[in-house]
């Protein structure tokens, strides 16, 4: 099964080879997974199903070219994993780079990611 910590680097090293099946194995049948940020963004919003995980990885590279990801600290209190990190990505929409520290906040209960909130800095995606 796993301490949190190791389920969610797993889940960063699963990211970091394009493989979104291993990801999805980590991820719970019941999940409240959420990526804040304005509607717009299409990976904005919040999931409930392993499905529509699946589909939130599905709209990352749709919306953002990563160039650069960076899992930076892990930080674990019980079953609650913190990740803070950095990311260069290119905006499809507009053609901007852009460089973000962001937020990753994680709950694992048996073995299991039930819960996500992802934050970044979406002004800096933006241009504003």
């Amino acid at each position: 099964m796993g301490a949190p910590k190791e389920i969610v680097q797993r889940a960063y090293e699963a990211f970091g080879r394009g493989d979104v099946p291993a990801i999805l194995d980590l991820v719970g049948d019941e999940v409240d997974w959420e990526f804040v940020a304005s509607a717009g963004l299409p990976y904005a919003g919040r999931r409930t199903t392993r499905d529509e995980v699946a589909a939130f990885f599905a709209d990352i590279p749709r919306a953002d070219q990563i160039h650069e990801f960076e899992p930076r600290e892990f930080i674990e209190a019980g079953d609650h994993v913190t990740v803070l990190g950095w990311e260069k990505s290119t905006a499809l929409d507009t053609g901007k780079t852009f460089e973000s520290e962001w937020v990753h906040v994680f709950t694992v209960q048996g073995g299991k990611i039930t819960r996500w909130r992802g934050f970044f800095n979406t002004a800096a995606r933006y241009g504003k």
